[in-house]
């Protein structure tokens, strides 16, 4: 099974492609394509037939996924709303418990 640093909830800094620079919630990770769905990045139209919930139909905007390895995880001691700081993800031991940690701050990510 493949291992990743990013997991659902976790707030990411977009680093390319057309969204390159924006910050986001993880909604979802898709495990087995390597790929991340983060919130306001990477819209799509997708064109849905009228059913309960849209009696109209129509044109719906939504998320669509983006590779893994063009995010990356935002700290959060040291980020602030004007600037994000993007970092690397580590693994340690406390108290036989394994967390992760930011690299640039030391700090432990929840």
């Amino acid at each position: 099974m493949k291992k990743f640093h990013i997991k659902k909830g976790d707030t990411v800094y977009v680093n390319a492609g057309n969204d390159k620079g924006t910050t986001g919630k993880v909604l979802s990770v898709l495990r087995d394509k390597d790929r991340v769905i983060v919130e306001g990045v990477n819209m799509v139209s997708k064109h849905t037939k009228p059913n309960a919930k849209q009696p109209q139909g129509g044109i719906i905007k939504q998320e669509g996924s983006i590779h893994i390895s063009n995010v990356q995880l935002l700290d959060p001691a040291k980020s602030t709303a004007q600037k994000p700081v993007p970092t690397r993800v580590g693994y340690k031991f406390v108290d036989g418990k394994k967390i992760r940690y930011a690299k640039k701050s030391g700090e432990e990510i929840k």
